[in-house]
C-alpha cells in the first residue's frame, strides 16, 4: 500500500508458507490500550473504514471538551492543573535526564542536543502552556514530521500541529494460522495486524458538514499517512469498551450538565418570584360562566389600563403592561360584606441560598481532580508546614505527575524519529533504550516542595540523634536504608562520589577549614573535656615532631581550586568562600 509521508524499516518476523512462525507469538495484542480503528484487509475487496462510528463519536467528543472550557468553573480548573504541570518562569520548562543510558558521553551529548532541537521545533519555551493545555483539553495531540525526503539524514525539517477531529490512526488486521498449533483437532487461528496507518480528513470526522458526500458511503475518504510521519500522543484513557479514546476532561460532562442546570433554574425562580403578587378574589356573585369569566377580564384590563406621560417627548401613551401598584383602588361591595378581596402573595424567602450551586461546583472540581479549597478565589496563599497541608493537594502533586509522564510521549516519539532519521541508532536499538530516558519537569508545586524539604530535615534530625550509637547499636547501612530513605543503588552511587570527593582538594580543603574551626571552638572553651583533649592532641603531635605543611602542596590545591571554580557560572556563597581563600593563597605566594 502506498502512503503519505516516511516509514522506518523494521526487521520483518519469519512467515512459513503464508503462516506465522512458532517463535515469540502470542494471541493477546501488543498494545492492548491503543485506540486504533480496526479494520478488516482482504485483498480482494479492499478496506471499508465506518466513518460514521467510532470515529465520528471521538471526534464530537473533542468539540464536547472545547464547549466545556465556556463555563467559568471548567476554564479555571483546567488553568490550575496546566499551571502546576508547566512552570514557564524558571530556567528551563523541561529538560532530559541521560544518567541511565548505557551510552558513552560523546552520544549522550549528542541527544542532549537533538533534544534541544526538538524543544525548538515546538517553540517550547513560549508556547509550552498552549501545547499542554490543547492536549490535556482534547485528551490526544497530533504532529506531522515534515522532512526531506532526499535528504533524510538531515533529520526532521519540521513538526506541524493537526486538528485531532481531522485524522484516525487505523489498523488493518488479517487472521493467520498457526504452523503446527491445533486444539480439539482443529488448526488455531490469531489476529494479525497487515498494516498500520493514519487517515486525514480535510473536513474531518466530526459530522460538522451533514451533506458532504465525501464523509458517507462506503470508502475510507482521506489521506493515508505513514505511522511514523505521524506523532501522537494520546492521554491514556479509553472508555469501557477500549475502543475510544477519551479525553481527561469526560467524567466532569455529566457534572457541568447538572450545574448548568441548577444555575438557569435558580434565575428563573429568582426572576418569578422575586417581586411581591397581588391576589384578586372578585366576586361574581351568581353570573354564568361566560359572563364572569368577562367581568374577571374587564377588571383585570382596567386595572393596567393606565396613561403615562413621557416627559422626554411630551406625548401621553397608555402602557398596558406595567401593572399601578401605587394608586388607590375604590372596589364596590354589596350588602352582605361580600364583594371583591385582594391579599398579598409575599416574595420568595429562599431567593439568596446557593448551597446547591456550591454542592455541584465542589463536585465539579472533585471529578477534575482540582483541590476544592482552590474554588475560593478570596483565599491566601500560605505555605504551611506539611501538617497543615490538605491531603488534596498530595493526591493534586500526584495527579501532576502521572499528566507529566504521559505527554512526555511526545519528546520521545520525536527525538526517536529525530535519531534514528540521523542514523545514530536503528529503530530496534531506540526502543530496548528508551525505557532508560527520563525527562524533568521544572517544578511549581510549592507545596510538593515543602514536603520533600520538611522530610529531609526530619530524617536528618533522626540521623543526629543516633550518630552516638551508629557502629554500636545501628550499622550505617541500616542507617542509611530506614532513616535516610536510600535504595542500594543510592548508596552505592553515595559511596562512589564520597570516595571521589575525598581525593578532590575542592572539598578536602573545606573539610580540613570545617575541622579546623570545630577544633578552635573545642579548645576555646577551658575546662571541658574537649579542650583538654585538644590539649593532649596538641602535645602529642609536638612530641612527635611533627613537620609543618608544605608550602608547595598548599599553593598547589589553591590553584587546583582555582582552576575548578573558574569556569563555573552560578557558584554558590561556599565556592565563593573557597575561591576567595584560594585567590589569596596564591597572593600570597607571589
Amino acid at each position: 500500500m502506498k502512503l503519505f509521508g516516511f516509514q522506518f524499516l523494521r526487521v520483518k518476523q519469519p512467515y512459513e508458507n503464508n503462516q506465522i512462525a512458532n517463535s515469540a507469538i502470542s494471541f493477546v495484542e501488543k498494545n492492548t490500550e491503543d485506540t486504533a480503528a480496526v479494520v478488516s484487509a482482504s485483498a480482494s475487496y479492499g478496506t471499508y473504514v465506518d466513518l460514521t462510528g467510532v470515529i465520528k463519536t471521538e471526534a464530537e467528543l473533542i468539540t464536547k471538551y472545547r464547549d466545556m472550557l465556556m463555563q467559568p468553573e471548567v476554564d479555571n480548573a483546567v488553568d490550575e492543573i496546566v499551571n502546576e504541570s508547566i512552570a514557564t518562569d524558571e530556567e528551563y520548562v523541561i529538560k532530559i535526564d541521560l544518567t541511565d543510558l548505557p551510552l558513552e558521553e560523546q552520544a549522550k551529548q549528542f541527544i542532549e542536543d537533538e533534544f534541544q532541537q526538538i524543544l525548538k521545533f515546538l517553540d517550547f519555551k513560549f508556547y509550552a502552556y498552549h501545547i499542554y493545555r490543547r492536549w490535556y483539553v482534547d485528551g490526544r495531540l497530533y504532529y506531522n514530521v515534515v522532512i526531506d525526503e532526499k535528504h533524510p539524514d538531515q533529520g526532521i525539517k519540521e513538526l506541524r500541529y493537526i486538528d485531532p477531529r481531522k485524522i484516525r490512526e487505523i489498523r488493518e488486521v488479517d487472521t493467520k494460522r498457526l504452523a503446527g498449533k491445533e486444539q480439539f483437532n482443529s488448526p488455531i487461528d490469531v489476529t494479525t495486524v497487515k498494516n498500520e496507518y493514519f487517515l486525514y480528513s480535510e473536513k474531518g470526522f466530526g459530522g460538522t458538514n451533514k451533506t458532504s458526500p465525501a464523509l458517507q458511503g462506503t470508502g475510507a475518504a482521506g489521506i493515508r499517512i505513514a505511522k511514523d510521519s505521524i506523532i501522537h500522543v494520546p492521554s491514556g484513557l479509553t472508555d469501557v469498551n477500549g475502543t475510544m479514546g477519551i479525553g481527561y476532561l469526560h467524567k466532569a460532562i455529566k457534572i457541568l450538565n447538572q450545574l448548568r442546570t441548577i444555575e438557569d433554574s435558580l434565575i428563573i425562580y429568582r426572576l418569578a418570584r422575586a417581586p411581591e403578587r397581588r391576589v384578586w378574589y372578585v366576586d361574581v356573585g351568581e353570573l354564568p360562566k361566560a359572563k364572569a369569566e368577562q367581568y374577571v377580564r374587564d377588571i383585570m384590563i382596567s386595572q393596567k389600563n393606565r396613561l403615562i406621560y413621557d416627559a422626554d417627548s411630551g406625548a401621553i401613551r397608555d402602557d398596558r403592561k406595567f401593572m399601578t401598584m401605587l394608586e388607590d383602588y375604590w372596589i364596590p361591595r354589596r350588602a352582605d360584606g361580600s364583594g371583591t378581596r385582594v391579599d398579598t402573595l409575599a416574595a420568595g424567602a429562599t431567593l439568596g441560598q446557593l448551597d446547591d450551586i456550591l454542592y455541584f461546583q465542589k463536585q465539579l472540581y472533585n471529578s477534575l481532580n482540582v483541590p476544592v479549597a482552590r474554588i475560593n478565589p478570596d483565599a491566601p496563599f500560605m505555605l504551611g508546614k506539611t501538617q497543615e497541608i490538605s491531603r488534596d493537594e498530595i493526591k493534586f502533586d500526584k495527579f501532576i505527575t502521572r499528566l507529566r509522564q504521559q505527554f512526555s510521549v511526545l519528546f520521545m516519539e520525536a527525538l526517536k524519529k529525530q535519531i534514528v532519521l540521523k542514523g545514530m541508532m536503528t529503530i530496534e536499538e531506540w526502543e530496548s533504550m528508551e525505557k532508560d530516558i527520563k525527562f524533568e519537569f521544572a517544578r511549581d508545586n510549592h507545596f510538593a516542595e515543602l514536603k520533600d524539604s520538611e522530610m529531609l530535615m526530619s530524617r536528618l534530625g533522626v540521623l543526629e540523634a543516633l550518630t552516638p550509637y551508629i557502629g554500636m547499636y545501628f550499622s550505617h547501612r541500616w542507617v542509611r536504608r530506614n532513616i535516610l530513605k536510600q535504595t542500594d543503588e543510592d548508596q552505592e552511587i553515595m559511596t562512589i562520589e564520597i570516595s571521589q570527593e575525598m581525593a578532590d582538594p575542592l572539598y578536602t580543603m573545606a573539610q580540613q577549614n570545617q575541622q579546623a574551626q570545630q577544633g578552635q571552638e573545642q579548645g576555646g572553651q577551658p575546662g571541658q573535656e574537649g579542650g583538654d583533649q585538644g590539649q593532649q592532641q596538641q602535645q602529642s603531635q609536638g612530641d612527635q615532631g611533627d613537620q609543618p605543611p608544605d608550602p608547595n602542596e598548599k599553593y598547589d590545591n589553591a590553584r587546583k581550586i582555582v582552576d575548578a571554580l573558574s569556569d563555573v557560572k552560578k557558584k554558590t556563597p561556599g565556592d565563593i568562600k573557597k575561591l576567595r581563600s584560594a585567590s589569596q593563597i596564591l597572593a600570597k605566594a607571589k
